[in-house]
């Protein structure tokens, strides 16, 4: 279990390392490299709309690898995936950017986006039903959880890589070639997470399979559509809250408040940390106490935190600043580590690649994958953080009820 368990966090980290750096050079370095012609808030709201598209292909690639991870196996799929994600990352470092062949930069850019969501659409299911099939029924919560520590623990060496590359170059230098190297360095992570997954088996439960699905996706869309909604509209409340500290928090903080990036990146930093550690003690948790009295009890901190976010930014105080994002992040852990088996559970083992894959992309796209953009929208409509609140106040509250409207989870 000790290898699974490596096996899902490398996979999911790696994916999310690549997911992370893409998001902080969105927020501070894409706008001047590929959107150059517009104006600083109209550069950022472009690159977050190349954000979106990694959301956006994410249910393509959940389709076919989910159709593919329950026809051939979850092990075969991950590996596909894990090279997919690696190639695009590094070819996004290799970019030309628009100084040099003009439109087809961005053009280039998004297409690459694109199948970075694809690959992070295969994978998490498959970095999921690795460590769930392969272990105890009681023990779920806890086993699922490890595939959700990997986006924290690659968005700590994300940033790491930026903070580091950062303090070595001048901004200039930053401009002119140091964003590529973390980009690069995603070469070694493909490699480490390869070695960690050629030595797992595939899932007993998968294998002892009486019958396999012909055609896992129709008989998810005809047969488990209520648990597809239900799986996909848990998804809104985390995932807008982690989109808001992780992604916009860093375009405010550096370009509205007008602090240094540094800083913001530290705080996501160690509140990723945090995040990490607390998703493990929730998935154990939702094992005593069961998924949705976990999940529900991060939902209603999250709501608190929300109003009292941004008037602890606007003080610019350090100390302040770092305590927001670090227990924006804490409560964050709650909800998203009881998340993935919760969406396993909904769905039979024949179906639950597909399903589970469907189900989680469809809510990304929904969720944090249209939030960055939303927010820098409203925010440059309206002038002021409160319409920030209050759109991810709204999307905290869906969670709440479709956890109140879900069914107990399948055995």
């Amino acid at each position: 279990m000790r290898r699974i368990a490596l096996a899902s966090i490398s996979g999911t980290a790696l994916e999310y390392y690549d997911f992370a750096v893409y998001n902080a050079l969105a927020a501070t370095v894409f706008n001047k490299l590929f959107f150059p012609t517009f104006d600083p808030l109209a550069g950022t709201l472009l690159a977050f709309a190349t954000f979106w598209v990694g959301y956006l292909s994410r249910p393509l690639g959940g389709s076919l690898f989910g159709h593919l991870g329950d026809r051939h196996g979850r092990r075969f799929v991950l590996m596909m995936t894990l090279i997919i994600m690696g190639v695009a990352t590094v070819l996004i470092g290799l970019l030309p950017t628009y100084a040099q062949i003009g439109v087809f930069a961005p053009i280039l850019l998004v297409t690459l986006r694109f199948v970075q969501g694809m690959a992070l659409g295969g994978e998490w299911a498959g970095a999921v039903l690795l460590s769930v099939e392969h272990g105890a029924d009681h023990q779920r919560g806890r086993n699922a959880s490890f595939a959700q520590m990997g986006p924290s623990i690659g968005t700590v060496v994300a940033y790491g890589a930026i903070a580091l590359v950062s303090a070595i170059w001048p901004a200039d230098s930053l401009l002119d070639g140091g964003w590529r190297l973390p980009l690069l360095a995603s070469v070694v992570l493909v490699a480490f997470g390869l070695w960690m997954r050629v030595g797992v088996k595939e899932t007993p439960q998968f294998t002892q399979l009486q019958e396999r699905a012909r055609a896992p996706l129709g008989e998810v869309l005809r047969n488990h559509w209520r648990e597809v909604l239900v799986a996909g509209g848990v998804r809104m409340g985390p995932d807008v809250t982690y989109s808001l500290i992780a992604v916009f928090l860093l375009s405010y903080i550096t370009a509205t408040l007008g602090l240094s990036r540094t800083l913001a990146v530290t705080a996501v930093m160690i509140g990723s940390v945090f995040n990490a550690a607390f998703i493990l003690v929730a998935g154990i948790l939702s094992d005593r106490f069961g998924r949705r009295a976990v999940y529900g009890a991060g939902t209603v901190l999250a709501l608190a935190w929300l109003w009292v976010l941004f008037p602890l930014l606007e003080s610019k105080a350090e100390m302040a600043i770092v305590f927001a994002i670090v227990s924006g992040l804490t409560i964050h852990a709650f909800m998203y580590g009881p998340q993935a088996a919760f969406i396993a559970e909904q769905f039979p083992t024949r179906v639950r690649y597909a399903g589970a894959s469907l189900a989680y992309t469809l809510g990304g796209v929904f969720a944090g994958g249209i939030a960055p953009l939303a927010f820098q929208a409203l925010y440059r409509a309206y002038g002021t953080p409160t319409v920030v609140t209050l759109y991810a106040t709204g999307a905290l509250l869906i969670t709440l009820v479709v956890l109140w409207l879900a069914k107990p989870p399948r055995r």
